[in-house]
């Protein structure tokens, strides 16, 4: 399970180090790809695999699906994780994200999103204005 908010800096050479908290449930390999809201998400290859079965069984004959498919499935890239615990985020992904030296690991569960740190501070201030409301409508869906 992952949780937590983590501040990292990636370098030169699009090298950024994982959280130890998150490391211990990841193995050699995870999978990166494009997320909402331009994060991007980190799954571990069961998670991935899960997900892209249902992304990939879905119909193909509305737009919606075929786009959403796209942002997924060929943005995704695997990743190994090096011996001090780092992964490369390819360039296009650094791009969509708008990641230039500071970011952000948000757990999440069973993913781990990566914003950029002006982002995330951004997209965190905007929902911890509207908490109450994000929680109105939350309490209609039983949760």
């Amino acid at each position: 399970m992952f949780i937590g908010e983590y501040q990292a800096s990636i370098d030169d050479k699009a090298r950024v180090a994982i959280p130890a908290k998150f490391r211990s449930s990841l193995k050699s390999k995870i999978v990166v790809t494009r997320g909402l809201d331009n994060s991007l998400v980190l799954y571990t290859l069961d998670e991935w695999k899960k997900l892209a079965e249902k992304v990939a069984s879905l119909p193909i004959s509305t737009a919606n699906t075929r786009a959403f498919s796209r942002l997924m499935l060929a943005g995704a890239m695997d990743c190994d994780i090096d011996k001090q615990g780092r992964i490369v985020i390819p360039g296009y992904l650094k791009e969509f994200a708008k990641i230039s030296k500071k970011l952000i690991f948000a757990g999440l569960y069973n993913r781990i999103e990566v914003w950029s740190e002006e982002s995330w501070q951004k997209y965190k201030s905007e929902t911890e204005k509207n908490s109450n409301q994000i929680a109105e409508q939350l309490g209609d869906l039983g949760v």
